[in-house]
């Protein structure tokens, strides 16, 4: 499955059930784009075990406010609704996958 893109419409529905890892970045972000094709990796090796969503600060302005959003990347994991972790920066895929177990 391709990186879910999540936007305040569709966020709380996606993230209400199973584990989602939600990456909160933006596109002129150099970490964030170095981080991306991790992202990308994990969405098809978990394909059907977790969600990997993307959520673009600058266009989701109300999500990047309401999870105090103040460096990028940042990566929240979700399980069923509740935060579980956090990150800040520009992790490894093995903290990623860390985050998502």
């Amino acid at each position: 499955m391709a990186v879910q893109h999540l936007t305040s419409e569709n966020f709380d529905e996606v993230i209400s059930k199973g584990t989602v890892l939600v990456d909160f970045k933006a596109s002129w972000c150099g970490p964030c784009q170095m981080i991306a094709p991790i992202i990308e990796e994990l969405a098809e090796e978990y394909d059907g075990k977790a969600v990997i969503a993307k959520v673009d600060i600058d266009r989701e302005i109300e999500l990047a406010s309401r999870f105090k959003i103040r460096l990028i990347p940042t990566l929240i994991c979700f399980k069923d609704g509740e935060i579980s972790s956090k990150a800040y920066g520009a992790e490894t895929k093995e903290r990623m996958i860390e985050m998502i177990s």
